[in-house]
C-alpha cells in the first residue's frame, strides 16, 4: 500500500467531522501511560479499565460496540449519538487519526497509506470544511505529551529486550552451547497476542502493563517503570545459575518486551528476527 509522508507544512482536510466512522473497526493499541490516561478519564482504576475494555492484557483497545459503519464494530468507549466517551484521554492513536507516525534514526515522520486521503472516503464532507496544517493539527489534538510517552516507550522496550541479551550472552549461557534460547525468541515473535500474553503469565502482564505508579508526566512515567521492572527482574531472576534458570530468564524477559513492542505498534516478528541476528553476532546459536 502506498504511503505518503508529510511535512508539518502540507494543507489537508483535516477538520473532524465528528461523524464517528473512524471510531469504527480500528485496531488501536496502547502503552502503559496511555492505558492510566484511559482510566482516570474513564474514573476506573487501570486494572479496572484493562479487564473491562482491553485486549491481550491491555496491548489493544477491545472494539465490541454497536456495529455501524462499514458493518464493523465500535470501540468499547463510543457512544453512539454522543461519541467517544474518553474524549480528553484517548490514546496517540486516536489523537493522530488519520495519520500515522514513525521514528526512523530519530526522526518523526507523519504519513498516510492509501491512493487518496482517508478521511475522504469515510466522511467526504471533510472537503467542505476548513483544511489546517499538519502542524496545527497535531497541536490542535495535544499529541505532544503522547508523543513523549510513545518514544519512552520504545526506548524502555529496547532496554528490556537488552536485559534478554545480557541473560544470554553475558553469563555463559551462550557460551555453554544454549540452542534453545534463540527458537524460542523466534517462536514468541510469531505468536498470537492472547498465547504470548498467556506465556509471559499474569504476574508478569500486570508489572508490564498496569505498573502502580501516580506521577502523570509521561517520561517521569515511563523512567520509574523502567525501575520498577528492573527490580522485579532482578529480585527473579538474580540468583538464577543453571542453564535452564537462565534459558527461562532471557525467554520472559524477552516476552515481555516483543508484548510491548506489539502494543507500540511494532511488528514483534521482525524485531524478533533483528534481535536474533544481533545475537547470532555475538556468539549465540540456534
Amino acid at each position: 500500500m502506498q504511503i505518503k509522508k508529510l511535512s508539518s507544512q502540507n494543507i489537508l482536510p483535516l477538520t473532524c467531522s465528528r461523524a464517528g466512522t473512524c471510531c469504527q473497526g480500528k485496531l488501536v493499541m496502547l502503552n502503559p501511560w496511555e492505558l492510566v490516561n484511559l482510566a482516570k478519564e474513564k474514573k476506573n482504576t487501570p486494572r479496572e479499565f484493562r479487564d473491562l475494555y482491553c485486549e491481550f492484557g491491555g496491548i489493544r483497545l477491545r472494539f465490541d460496540g454497536k456495529v455501524e459503519w462499514c458493518e464493523k464494530p465500535a470501540c468499547s468507549q463510543y457512544v453512539d449519538n454522543f461519541g467517544c466517551s474518553v474524549h480528553l484521554g484517548r490514546p496517540l492513536a486516536c489523537r493522530l487519526y488519520p495519520l500515522g507516525r514513525q521514528v526512523q534514526s530519530n526522526e518523526v515522520h507523519y504519513m498516510y497509506q492509501g491512493d487518496q486521503f482517508p478521511c475522504l472516503e469515510q466522511c467526504p464532507e471533510v472537503k467542505e470544511l476548513p483544511h489546517m496544517s499538519v502542524g496545527d493539527y497535531l497541536n490542535g489534538q495535544i499529541t505532544d505529551q503522547f508523543e513523549k510517552a510513545q518514544d519512552g516507550y520504545l526506548e524502555l522496550m529496547q532496554n528490556i529486550a537488552d536485559i534478554a541479551f545480557e541473560l544470554l550472552l553475558d553469563t555463559g549461557l551462550a557460551a555453554s552451547g544454549d540452542k534453545e534460547t534463540l527458537p524460542l525468541w523466534r517462536k514468541m515473535g510469531d505468536e498470537l497476542p492472547e498465547l504470548l500474553a498467556d506465556r509471559i503469565g499474569n504476574e508478569w502482564i500486570d508489572c508490564l502493563m498496569i505498573p502502580e505508579i501516580s506521577n502523570e508526566d509521561p517520561m517521569a512515567f515511563v523512567e520509574k517503570h523502567y525501575e520498577l521492572l528492573q527490580l522485579k527482574i532482578q529480585a527473579e531472576f538474580g540468583t538464577s545459575q543453571t542453564q535452564q534458570e537462565l534459558h527461562e530468564a532471557s525467554v520472559l524477559v524477552m516476552g515481555l518486551a516483543l508484548h510491548l513492542a506489539r502494543g507500540l505498534g511494532a511488528n514483534p516478528k521482525e524485531l524478533a528476527e533483528l534481535w536474533i541476528d544481533t545475537a547470532k553476532n555475538h556468539g549465540a546459536q540456534e
